[in-house]
């Protein structure tokens, strides 16, 4: 629900007005002759991209205080393969790696460049791209219903941690020495799996309010 002022009125629409109205907008847009629709859908998806790529970057900068701090990246991963299908998701979420990794501060800790994705932790990162692929492939295969999006989202972080538990021993093993796996599971991936199944509850919710509104917008 949401609140606005007009004329020194207090007005309130929900979703469903929203929805409604980006509903008429769609329908408008096929009436546009198929040269300028095909043109008008590759502008909104460049800018759909890279809208939920900036948005990534502002998830990986909030820090939410607890016992084990974390940032919102993953949440941002799933919300943006949610809302925008597997394709756009996906590469949202390259945008964001590839930004990351050519030195712009969109990674945790206002941090970025080569090193950082070169580091120990930096296969998490580049897991969140195997998180979206993982993603998308399922939406191909078995569709974008409820349970099969919580299926999605959930193989999809086990990817990520198996693809950064992996980088992670093997650059602790170059740079310090061998290390168990059981070690490394303990020390970046036990103290989050709380927080990440909240996540994926978060980016289910928040996906399937907005994934319809865009739907309707075009049409």
């Amino acid at each position: 629900m949401i609140y606005f002022f007009r004329q020194n009125r207090i007005g309130v629409f929900t979703f469903a007005d929203v929805s409604a109205k980006c509903k008429n907008m769609g329908q408008e847009r096929k009436k546009m002759p198929e040269p300028k629709r095909l043109e008008f859908r590759k502008t909104k998806d460049i800018t759909y991209i890279a809208v939920f790529a900036v948005m990534i970057a502002i998830c990986s900068w909030i820090s939410i205080p607890a016992a084990v701090p974390f940032t919102l990246q993953t949440f941002a991963v799933f919300f943006a393969v949610g809302v925008l299908g597997g394709k756009r998701g996906t590469l949202a979420v390259l945008v964001y790696i590839l930004l990351g990794a050519a030195g712009i501060p969109v990674f945790a800790g206002f941090s970025g460049g080569i090193g950082v994705l070169a580091g120990q932790t930096g296969g998490y990162i580049a897991g969140f791209l195997f998180s979206a692929f993982v993603m998308w492939g399922i939406e191909k295969i078995m569709g974008r219903k409820l349970p099969v999006q919580i299926l999605s989202m959930t193989l999809g972080l086990l990817a990520c941690y198996a693809v950064g538990t992996a980088w992670f021993m093997l650059v602790y093993a170059r740079t310090v020495g061998t290390v168990g796996v059981g070690a490394v599971l303990g020390w970046c991936v036990i103290p989050f799996i709380l927080p990440d199944a909240a996540k994926i509850v978060l980016a289910c919710v928040l996906s399937r309010k907005l994934a319809p509104v865009l739907k309707n917008m075009e049409g």
